[in-house]
């Protein structure tokens, strides 16, 4: 009799050092019933997302900011960019511009000439002057802690305003962005498209305490993982629980070769990263036109 072939090894996810990962074929993955139950809908993303928080326990938001007026601005800077494209930018800007009333009364020539590699540098200036002036006529220079009034700034949106709340006010909010829209989708989390039923058919799913850490630990999953063209799926720690797994390469070692993933020596989006991060094993991004 032929001997039985040994087990498949397991493949541990880069920086999860507690947990080990099944490569495992397609047809071992637990895949959702087109008709499962909203209990076990809520069991499986609540678990995906317990998965996430030890894959990335540092995970943070990836723009530097020191207060919320930094991190408004940040936010805005970052449409139609990269987060470490904005980092490298934004500490000429604050250097020069310190607060809300120094930004609101500069001139935007020179301020467009610091946002240039940002792209869209002239609506991007347009809208950092207004929240600026807005901030210093309607909040007395103050970053206001309300929904309400965050999205009342120029250039400021839901998930700007939740990304603030969040992270400058320890207010809980789901910041739905690209990455996010498109997991939850594969994960059936939802079918919605529009942004706002994202926001609301995810949060009904988890306790609003959890919408914060939720937010940063599935956009993370998708710049480092769970890549739009490409995914990784033989090197996802949460392959088991994926409705698509198998629409990315499955082949373990190949998929290793997609992570874009700091403890495989690449850097991370933040030039002033938090200690967690750094503790890690994290690497701060270079500064702009270091290479």
């Amino acid at each position: 009799m032929k001997k039985a072939p040994p087990p498949r090894k397991q493949l541990v996810a880069p920086g999860k050092a507690t947990a080990a990962v099944h490569a495992a074929p397609a047809k071992t993955v637990a895949k959702p019933a087109g008709d499962e139950s909203r209990t076990a809908l809520v069991r499986r993303a609540r678990r995906i997302n317990r998965e996430l928080a030890e894959v990335y326990p540092y995970a943070h938001p990836e723009l530097d900011f020191e207060n919320p007026f930094q991190l408004v601005v940040a936010t805005v800077l970052s449409a139609q960019t990269t987060d470490l494209r904005v980092n490298q930018t934004t500490p000429a800007l604050f250097a020069k511009y310190p607060t809300p009333e120094d930004l609101a009364a500069a001139d935007p020539e020179e301020v467009e000439e610091i946002l240039r590699p940002t792209g869209f540098f002239r609506a991007k200036t347009k809208s950092v002057i207004g929240l600026s002036k807005a901030l210093t006529k309607d909040f007395g220079g103050e970053v206001p802690g309300r929904l309400e009034d965050l999205v009342k700034l120029p250039g400021v949106g839901r998930k700007t305003a939740f990304v603030v709340l969040g992270n400058a006010f320890g207010r809980p909010g789901i910041t739905v962005d690209t990455h996010f829209q498109r997991l939850v989708r594969r994960w059936r989390w939802t079918a919605e498209t529009d942004p706002d039923k994202i926001e609301a058919a995810v949060g009904a799913l988890f306790p609003k305490s959890d919408w914060t850490d939720l937010s940063h630990h599935v956009i993370w999953h998708g710049r480092r993982i769970c890549h739009a063209r490409k995914p990784a799926c033989g090197a996802c720690p949460i392959a088991p629980l994926c409705p698509a797994y198998g629409e990315g390469e499955t082949d373990p070692e190949k998929a290793r070769k997609l992570l874009k993933y700091e403890k495989g020596g690449l850097p991370g989006q933040r030039l002033n990263p938090p200690q967690s991060y750094l503790d890690a094993g994290g690497r701060p991004a270079p500064p702009l036109g270091a290479g």
